[in-house]
């Protein structure tokens, strides 16, 4: 039987292994550098290299890696043995501080936006420290950020360690204008939950477009969906509890904090939520968390899919990013306290928090843009493409108590009676969840329900956090030569809620009047990735990440083209998919049905004129009829994505032309196709139904 506490992070060099094998002096200065982002000695990284070597070697490893978050939207490694020749003919086992602190990847073959030119294929990754390094399958993996030879930012990683230090540098500003003088740093923490679908891999190898997109492209619903809500919570089955036995006992000795697992809302779908972690390490973490979902599920002959929309008619997959911010005297800056109408340090927080989602709401939805998520925002399963914030009633009830100068009533923790005896009361949450909304208060934290499942969680942290920092930055502007502090950020707290309310919304974000309400608000509803993007390399958001030395303006706009030229691409990637399939598998499929149909039908007449055809005769009509239809309508497809070359030299009218015509034809084939299933012999149909992929497992 597995020992939790003995397997957990037994693969990773983490502050045991640290204290038990580098000496003190190296070990103090290493902390140092991993707590206060202090420069770290080559002397010193020369010793931490050589543990960690040893270390490594001891668990089995041959190789090492510098591993990064390039923007593919993927993991990136390149592994490199230990081994050092001798004049002898023999070889050591060596690794140095140098290779430790930098690699060097072809940085011209990652997506550079246009900074990098294909010739220069120079790039640099450099050590994080602040990310323990760990062992798997025979390699040591030392988490990296990725820059190019001229220094431009071609990660994900680094803009969200930047954000970070800049958050924690404005926010213990405030503290200390608070009386808060100890606090020497402040972090956030993100939670990520995790959603995913599991099918068998025998009938995934049977589909084209599963696996080269990552999504059914045709696929007629299934008798049964998600209607009877029998699969949420249910009872695990045998064969997925063993995945997710397996998955939690890989993902523990990497030192995951894999909490909670369940069934999800759609047949075949599942969830895995982890205890939080500071940002860089729980990015890190939802990264491999993803990685060895996939490989776990091979082992038991299961495809774990991540693409935010597998299976249309059903609930796809998303990722809700549960962040707070936390002091290292361990004080949690959003938790309202028993008596928040009295804390002006949680309110002054919160203020900041609604400031930055309001004025920053077109950062916010274009985080979460992709061609994957397209299909989920605004559809009944995740929150709507609108951004805005709930508060709960009781934080709702404060903060407008506040804008108007109206005493606070707090609703308290009533008590819930169960009304059966053996069932004990307990105390209730002051406010219901709202499930609907996309940057939910849950208690001490904000739920970003709007991720999609296949989200790298760097980037909506790194705006987040960037856009809170310059809000604080602003307060303490504001606040730093009060004579009377108190006085001063009550004033501020009023002035902020009262100006910028119309972010909050406690009701039903699906409903149809609240689209009507939020544009009343001057509220964006940015529907579509190309859309969203259409705001990014605005002046106010070039500002911001400049002002705070997070991203330079051509740094933006190198990920404003990748974003964009990504999108195209996938899109395209799918189109072609679904005339492939549309002309080498489903049209011959139906046109053997219907000569089926009609060799039956003649058949019979040629045995007995009085047997009726009409069942026959009906199908090969409809069929026939559907069959020219959908010829039509793949060559109508060709001829779209043959048409996007016209726009290939500016991005952002390629990515429109893709969701605005190829999108759009797509789906009209999809329909055709679709409906043809319904009435095609399983026999003939190429494919494995809906049936079988979800309810296969």
């Amino acid at each position: 039987m597995t020992k939790v506490p003995e397997i957990f992070g037994s693969m990773v060099f983490n502050d045991k292994v640290m204290q038990e094998r580098l000496p003190k002096a190296t070990y103090k200065a290493l902390k140092k550098t991993i707590e206060n982002g202090e420069p770290l000695d080559i002397s010193v990284a020369n010793v931490v290299a050589n543990a960690m070597k040893d270390w490594a070697v001891e668990l089995g490893c041959t190789h090492f890696t510098h591993w990064f978050q390039p923007m593919t939207g993927v993991t990136a490694e390149k592994h490199d043995s230990f081994i050092a020749p001798q004049g002898d003919g023999q070889v050591i086992m060596e690794f140095s501080g140098k290779e430790l602190i930098k690699g060097e990847p072809d940085a011209s073959s990652f997506p550079s936006g246009g900074i990098r030119a294909t010739f220069e294929a120079r790039g640099y990754t450099t050590w994080d420290p602040t990310s323990p390094a760990f062992v798997k399958d025979g390699s040591l993996y030392i988490p990296t950020a990725f820059c190019s030879y001229t220094g431009e930012v071609l990660d994900k990683k680094t803009p969200l360690l930047r954000s970070m230090e800049r958050l924690s540098t404005e926010a213990v500003k405030i503290l200390h204008l608070l009386g808060k003088t100890d606090v020497t740093r402040v972090a956030t923490t993100v939670g990520p939950e995790q959603e995913y679908f599991l099918i068998d891999k025998d009938l995934y190898n049977q589909r084209e477009d599963l696996k080269l997109t990552g999504r059914t492209l045709f696929g007629a619903m299934a008798p049964k969906g998600q209607e009877l809500d029998d699969h949420y919570f249910g009872s695990i089955k045998t064969r997925v509890s063993e995945y997710m036995k397996d998955l939690d006992e890989e993902l523990w000795k990497l030192g995951i904090l894999a909490k909670t697992k369940h069934n999800e809302v759609a047949p075949s779908q599942h969830e895995l939520a982890p205890i939080f972690s500071t940002s860089n390490i729980a990015t890190d973490h939802n990264e491999l968390t993803m990685e060895i979902m996939q490989k776990v599920a091979e082992r038991h002959n299961l495809v774990c899919l991540l693409h935010e929309k597998p299976f249309a008619g059903v609930n796809g997959s998303g990722k809700h990013n549960n962040w707070s911010i936390s002091t290292n005297t361990g004080e949690n800056l959003l938790n309202p306290g028993k008596h928040p109408e009295n804390n002006l340090q949680f309110q002054l927080f919160l203020a900041a928090v609604v400031k930055a989602v309001h004025e920053y709401q077109d950062l916010l939805r274009i985080t979460v843009a992709s061609a994957g998520n397209d299909h989920r925002l605004g559809a009944n399963e995740a929150p709507p493409a609108i951004i805005s914030m709930y508060l709960g009633d009781d934080l709702g009830e404060l903060v407008q108590s506040i804008i108007n100068d109206t005493e606070y009533v707090s609703q308290g923790k009533a008590k819930m009676k169960t009304g059966v005896e053996v069932l004990a009361d307990f105390k209730k949450d002051t406010s219901d969840r709202n499930r609907t909304s996309p940057f939910a208060f849950t208690g001490n934290k904000f739920e970003f329900r709007a991720l999609g499942s296949s989200l790298n969680i760097a980037c909506p942290n790194y705006m987040l956090n960037t856009m809170v920092a310059e809000e604080l930055s602003e307060f303490y502007d504001e606040l730093k030569d009060s004579k009377d502090m108190d006085s001063a950020v009550t004033a501020l707290i009023k002035k902020t809620f009262t100006e910028h309310q119309n972010i909050i919304f406690n009701g039903d974000n699906y409903a149809d009047e609240w689209v009507e309400e939020a544009k009343r608000r001057g509220l964006l509803n940015l529907k579509s990735l190309p859309e969203a993007l259409s705001h990014f390399m605005s002046e106010k958001n070039i500002n911001l990440f400049v002002k705070n030395k997070i991203c330079s303006k051509e740094e933006l706009k190198a990920r404003y083209e990748i974003d964009l030229e990504t999108y195209a691409k996938q899109l395209n990637i799918e189109a072609l998919t679904m005339i492939s399939m549309a002309n080498k598998d489903i049209t011959p499929a139906v046109s053997a049905f219907v000569k089926e149909l009609t060799d039956t039908a003649l058949s019979k007449k040629s045995l007995n004129s009085a047997i009726p055809t009409s069942v026959e005769e009906e199908l090969i009509t409809s069929l026939s009829y559907k069959l020219v239809d959908f010829v039509k309508k793949t060559e109508e497809l060709k001829k779209a994505v043959d048409g996007a070359h016209q726009y290939s030299d500016d991005n952002l009218k390629y990515a429109t032309y893709f969701r605005e015509v190829v999108f759009e034809k797509m789906q009209e084939l999809r329909a055709v196709g679709d409906s043809m299933e319904e009435i095609t012999s399983a026999e003939y149909w190429p494919y494995p139904s809906y049936s079988e992929l979800l309810f296969g497992v």
